[in-house]
């Protein structure tokens, strides 16, 4: 038993707490299998390497708000939108995320752009990167209360050090001059150090429009599109065409 407890200890100074939490467990394993010696270290080590990696996802995870639909399996190919299933599994591959390109998802409301980013960033996050997700009025109040709140702070910095960023409904309402700035400021910081999703229903043209700044919407695009890949999506809102509804039976009973 004394020895049992000095390798609990041990395992709790390593900080090994999968293996520490099912050592007995594992031991009685062993005495029944008797695996060798390397396939037994290979358990114990791959049981605390899933550990790890699962709470590092659960970190990611919370970290990254994503929406509730985010799982791109669920893709519905038979809605027409514009993306065809190689284009996707291309996109899912994540080369362009290794390669810190950028993509912007651009068309009317309800063709899938909120579910294809949330999706990818889902994929990113699965394979080890640190990944956000956020509207574009969630990023404007951050940089607005960065150096008022603490909170607005710390979350400023992880805008910062993800390798991934999503900017959802980007343009859509117009953008007073001080937030413009502000959201130049971050773009910028992040060009070439971190790929950025944008979805959006503004055309490049549009967004000196809604920023009422031309020369600071030419700086942006500058930099968003220098390594970029434009997704035009299309099609009638899938929300609209399988919308949901209280009532059963609604084409009877109208007389």
């Amino acid at each position: 038993m004394k020895k049992l407890q000095h390798l609990k200890q041990h395992m709790s100074l390593l900080r090994w707490n999968a293996t520490n939490m099912q050592i007995e467990q594992l031991l009685q394993e062993a005495q029944e299998h008797k695996p060798s010696y390397l396939e037994w270290l290979l358990r114990i080590t791959q049981s605390e390497v899933d550990y790890r990696y699962e709470k590092a996802m659960d970190r990611r995870l919370k970290k990254a708000t994503l929406p509730l639909q985010h799982r791109l399996e669920q893709f519905d190919f038979s809605h027409q939108n514009g993306v065809s299933p190689p284009q996707l599994q291309q996109l899912r591959e994540l080369l362009w995320l290794e390669q810190q390109y950028n993509l912007i998802l651009m068309g009317p409301s309800g063709v899938g752009k909120t579910f294809i980013a949330a999706g990818l960033a889902y994929d990113a996050i699965k394979a080890g990167y640190d990944a956000l997700f956020r509207t574009m009025q969630e990023v404007l109040d951050t940089l607005k209360l960065k150096d008022v709140t603490r909170s607005a702070k710390a979350e400023y910095h992880r805008y910062l050090k993800a390798q991934l960023v999503v900017i959802d409904d980007m343009m859509m309402f117009p953008v007073e001059k001080n937030d413009a700035n502000r959201l130049f400021h971050l773009v910028n910081h992040l060009h070439e150090r971190s790929s950025i999703i944008i979805t959006t229903n503004k055309s490049p043209k549009q967004w000196a429009e809604v920023l009422n700044d031309e020369v600071l919407a030419t700086a942006m695009l500058d930099r968003l599109l220098y390594r970029c890949e434009i997704i035009q999506l299309k099609g009638k809102s899938y929300r609209l065409a399988n919308r949901k509804t209280i009532f059963e039976n609604t084409a009877q009973g109208a007389g």
